[in-house]
């Protein structure tokens, strides 16, 4: 099988070199503001326009492998390793999985205090998007001087006062979670059927008024959003530019009311003018995703499996589906909470109604959902359930399948496990975020480079707004390419220091 796959990769590079061997080449390498690696190759033809474009992980992991042989349990611990970004989204997914592995059902403080944790890591990791990964190109603009890209531009824009209150709220919501979670990047909390820590009465109230800080530091970045982006209506018809639109499936998953949850519900996927097309329980993910393979990448492409794959288009042909903050508006009804359901409104309202295919639109939907997480933190602190003392059930049931899903910051995440009689992992498959938007990345990115590229005209501001395709989604390819090394085909580039090729090697 390697034999037939790395055939079809050297085939299929012998043919782009011959295609493009006399056309420009243009390498975006490293790509910038994201988790994990990557890198967009773009080649134009004899105009100066681009004839294709190439949106390459380059990174391999073996996390489904190596955890072959590990004890179930271990697994909220070993998957949390797959990202220092979004390791809570992991430890979740995982935990969960353990839950439905030896069938029990967790106390419902052990359940209050799961979901709180995650509603404070979804608020302080869309803050670090906001204002970090994807806000300077907003905040500072696009085309601005790349060294002005980053934080350090955000904060002389905005000035130092707002800088130190987004970088205070994160280490505040960070602090909340490391009592809990016991560490923040790689926390000990979830066990199968419940959690390793309560919260104590006495600490309840500090968790209060953070929380209520939380609340209003969202609030506020949606008053930061509508007054640097929405009032410039140069940003607003870049949001909703031909460059930035897809028409593709979206996925989410939802509460019993079709409503926005992170935590728990059902899987719900609506297509390309917004009817519900699927409603499933995570149990049968089987049945509708399926992973498609190129072989100029080490990410897997997911589409719609009773769908079948028909390549990298949109429209009412695709099978393709996003998932992500724009995706879970659009698969859902609304948000189950009074602030965000004003903002989801507002939003909808003012690009046209539902489903929204802009992909810059991310940013904002971004933004409704830290109102969401911040509102449904301050309910769940106010409910007497949660300084509650049964916090695990303990199982005696024998382990075999265990299968769970929570909405990762960047998208809907599914943990699989099979074990043997003993709980030792046999088989482990993980359905991440960005491989579930990784074939509308990829269009995304293509799309934006053929709008904007024309005539040989390139500049760095232009070469940005290429990345800004990518850059809506939050990637984290770091967590989407789980393949071991030798599994798939390679191709290495030897540079010397004046970065000249000295040598290709291809296995």
């Amino acid at each position: 099988m390697e034999a037939k796959v790395t055939k079809k990769f050297n085939e299929a590079m012998t043919k782009a070199d011959e295609t493009y061997m006399n056309k420009r080449r243009i390498l975006i390498d490293p790509i910038t503001r994201l988790e994990g690696h990557g890198k967009i190759d773009i080649f134009l033809n004899d105009k100066g326009n681009v004839d294709k474009a190439y949106f390459q992980v380059p990174e391999l992991r073996g996390f489904e492998v190596f955890s072959r042989g590990r004890p179930a349990e271990d697994m909220p611990q070993i998957t949390s390793r797959i990202c220092g970004v979004c390791p809570t989204a992991h430890h979740m997914a995982s935990t969960k999985a353990l839950d439905d592995l030896y069938k029990v059902e967790p106390p419902i403080t052990a359940k209050l205090i799961r979901e709180l944790v995650y509603n404070i890591f979804t608020l302080e990791d869309h803050a670090l998007h906001v204002y970090v990964l994807g806000g300077p190109d907003f905040i500072v603009g696009p085309d601005a001087p790349k060294e002005l890209r980053n934080i350090i531009g955000v904060i002389q824009k905005v000035g130092i006062d707002i800088g130190k209150k987004v970088i205070s709220m994160r280490r505040e919501l960070r602090e909340l979670i490391t009592y809990l979670g016991g560490k923040v990047i790689h926390p000990v909390l979830g066990l199968p059927g419940g959690v390793a820590k309560g919260l104590a009465p006495e600490e309840l109230s500090r968790f209060q008024k953070i929380a209520k800080d939380g609340l209003d530091f969202a609030l506020f970045t949606l008053q930061v959003f509508k007054d640097i982006v929405l009032k410039n209506e140069e940003y607003v018809k870049l949001i909703t530019s031909d460059a930035y639109t897809h028409q593709t499936y979206y996925m989410g998953l939802v509460d019993e009311n079709n409503k926005v949850n992170f935590y728990e519900g059902k899987i719900r996927v609506v297509d390309t003018i917004g009817a519900e097309w699927a409603k499933f329980p995570v149990q049968d993910y089987t049945d509708y995703i399926a992973e498609h393979v190129e072989p100029w990448s080490y990410i897997k492409f997911n589409y719609l499996k009773p769908l079948g794959w028909h390549g990298f288009v949109d429209g009412r042909d695709t099978s393709i589906y996003s998932v992500a903050p724009l995706a879970r508006l659009n698969a859902a009804d609304g948000m189950a909470t009074p602030e965000a359901q004003k903002a989801y409104d507002e939003m909808f309202a003012t690009l046209g109604g539902k489903p929204v295919h802009h992909t810059l639109a991310n940013h904002w939907a971004r933004v409704i959902e830290m109102i969401y997480a911040g509102e449904r933190i301050n309910e769940i602190l106010s409910m007497p359930e949660i300084t509650g003392k049964e916090i695990r059930t303990i199982s005696v049931n024998e382990p075999k399948v265990g299968i769970g899903v929570v909405e990762a910051p960047r998208g809907t995440l599914i943990h699989h496990y099979e074990t043997d009689e003993k709980g030792l992992i046999v088989k482990a498959n993980l359905i991440v975020a960005t491989q579930n938007n990784s074939a509308r990345i990829a269009m995304s990115v293509e799309k934006s480079a053929k709008a904007l590229i024309h005539d040989f005209n390139v500049n760095d501001g232009l070469l940005n707004m290429i990345e800004m395709a990518f850059r809506a989604y939050d990637p984290c390819h770091g967590c989407a390419t789980h393949s071991l090394p030798g599994n798939m085909p390679l191709k290495l580039h030897i540079y010397d220091k004046d970065k000249n090729l000295l040598e290709e090697i291809t296995r």
